[in-house]
């Protein structure tokens, strides 16, 4: 009997242990389901209030329009003014080509200018005179004083006359011509910025040989930067010109937001533009989402304030509800 007791009493406490695990296991059940619940619909606020609203990537970098300096003549590099990094304003002179030629090849284009003109002068007195006979004799044949022969002979002196008049002019308008191309040549022999910006890339050296077209340096208008975010195809539904980005750069650690304007999409993915560009035609092809450029302005103030450089990276959210 004693036994008897013993073994329902422990049944009894067996189930009650179990209960209370089982209680818990539906509560936890129910937390985790109003957690599943409480998390499906803050995700679904946060697309409602943010998701649908911006785009953004990462792969984001500065770029400008770089002006490229080069040599327009041949020459001996006599000076250099400017080093990598260092301010330039347009029209500020960055390096000085030996002159001589260009000179000499002016002092040579003026006299033969001068040559041209006194013989222009000459033709202009023979014309004249030519003239002044012409009319003489013509006034005299019809007395008889004067032959036809005599008459023909003025007439044909006052048309070379014309004739020389003519070829001197032409002969003094290729002399201007070539003065005002050794004027060009000698001021090619200084070489200006082209725009505001910085140094880059600087190659030319003092005493070097320069040869028209090889680059010399560059000039990086840093007011002028923009930005190239490239967004995944399926980002690009909703954007368009004109609309508004925040953007952050790796620079200042997220500690500076500029504000830009997208100004349009590039002609085509990166993939597209590769030296190797992708050949889907093998049959052998995977689908790739791809990137496209798109260019951003940034605010000139807000970079005169916080500069950049070409090529730092950059963070672009844009604003799909702003409009242009």
């Amino acid at each position: 009997m004693d036994m008897q007791a013993s073994i329902v009493h422990e049944s009894d406490a067996d189930t009650s242990i179990v209960k209370p695990r089982k209680r818990q296991r539906a509560i936890l059940f129910s937390l985790l389901g109003l957690a599943v619940a409480t998390a499906c619909g803050g995700a679904h606020e946060y697309w409602k209030l943010v998701g649908s609203r911006y785009v953004s990537t990462d792969d984001a970098y500065t770029a400008a329009e770089v002006a490229q300096v080069a040599s327009e003549t041949e020459g001996s590099v006599m000076q250099v003014n400017v080093v990598d990094s260092q301010n330039v304003r347009r029209g500020d002179i960055l390096v000085l080509i030996d002159d001589t030629d260009a000179k000499l090849a002016l002092r040579q284009a003026q006299a033969d200018l001068a040559r041209a003109q006194a013989q222009v002068t000459a033709a202009v007195s023979d014309v004249e005179r030519t003239d002044i006979d012409l009319k003489r004799r013509e006034a005299l044949v019809v007395s008889g004083s004067v032959s036809g022969d005599e008459l023909t002979n003025a007439t044909n002196r006052a048309s070379g006359a014309r004739a020389a008049l003519d070829a001197a002019r032409a002969q003094v308008a290729l002399a201007r011509a070539r003065v005002d191309k050794s004027n060009v040549d000698l001021g090619r022999t200084v070489i200006r910025a082209p725009i505001d910006g910085v140094i880059a890339r600087r190659q030319v050296q003092l005493g070097q040989r320069v040869q028209p077209s090889v680059p010399l340096l560059s000039v990086v208008p840093v007011a002028q930067l923009y930005v190239n975010a490239n967004f995944k195809e399926v980002q690009l539904t909703k954007v368009h010109a004109g609309q508004s980005v925040e953007l952050k750069s790796d620079l200042y650690h997220s500690k500076v937001v500029y504000h830009g304007v997208v100004e349009g999409f590039d002609g085509g993915t990166g993939a597209a533009f590769a030296l190797i560009p992708a050949q889907n035609a093998t049959g052998n092809w995977i689908k790739v989402v791809q990137r496209l450029p798109v260019r951003i302005r940034l605010n000139p103030n807000e970079l005169a304030e916080h500069p950049l450089r070409v090529g730092l990276s950059m963070d672009a959210k844009v604003d799909l509800s702003s409009k242009s």
